[in-house]
């Protein structure tokens, strides 16, 4: 079943056609890049276009493209084990400083599952086991810990397809670079549902091994030879493995 929510630019032409005379309040652009393709299909939401601030009568549904992207960084003062606990509405202790965080009152949580590449343990199935391996496998007080997606759902779909699209994009962008994945969705039933993604920066290796974050690479010059620096070391840089 194709999921993807279909709008035709047509309507909107039509729409500036017959109000020529009628200067819209707002104006949502219609322009994606190929880039984002397996994420616009997730993250549309209803957007009206209207020749009035306040009435919507006859106005065009459009999508609304909503995405973001951030890390959770132990030197800012975050940590995976809470965010984790908030974002799937459970009480989790975070053995790296012994804090016990407590959301079991959030509301809005439809549902909380975690997707594993397949050399991951059958443990990091439990939520805490997880976020807490990945804290402790971290030693720095400055360390990246997570990455964070955020993106809208549909309103058009219901509440299983919108799970299928979540794991689909998932499996296929992030748990097939060996990342390990946490995924809740969360609809309060105000129109704006959405999900939460927490990817790890490390990778599982084929031992079940946190991997490194980053390789090295050598960089070469137009003739493909490596570039020597002045202090007779060849010329590098960083490659992040989950990218």
């Amino acid at each position: 079943m194709n999921l993807s929510v279909q709008y035709q630019r047509s309507a909107t032409s039509e729409l500036w056609r017959t109000r020529a005379n009628a200067r819209p309040q707002v104006v949502s652009p219609f322009r994606v890049s190929e880039q984002r393709a397996a994420i616009c299909s997730v993250s549309f939401r209803p957007f009206f276009i209207s020749s009035h601030p306040i009435s919507q009568k006859g106005a065009i549904p459009l999508a609304i493209y909503h995405h973001s992207i951030k890390i959770i960084s132990r030197g800012k003062g975050k940590s995976a084990v809470a965010a984790a606990a908030y974002r799937a509405g459970e009480t989790l202790t975070n053995e790296y400083d012994g804090i016990t965080h407590d959301y079991t009152r959030k509301g809005g949580i439809v549902h909380a599952e975690i997707l594993l590449p397949e050399n991951a343990p059958n443990d990091y199935n439990d939520r805490a086991t997880l976020w807490n391996a990945l804290e402790k496998a971290e030693r720095y007080k400055t360390a990246q810990l997570a990455r964070e997606i955020e993106v809208a759902l549909p309103v058009e779909l219901t509440q299983e397809q919108s799970l299928e699209l979540v794991r689909t994009y998932v499996k296929e962008n992030f748990v097939k670079a060996g990342m390990c994945a946490d995924i809740c969705v969360h609809d309060k039933g105000d129109g704006n549902p959405h999900s939460h993604i927490m990817l790890t920066l490390r990778p599982i290796d084929e031992c079940g091994k946190w991997a490194a974050k980053s390789k090295s690479e050598h960089m070469t010059d137009k003739n493909g030879e490596r570039i020597r620096l002045k202090n007779g070391n060849f010329k590098s840089r960083k490659i992040p493995t989950t990218d």
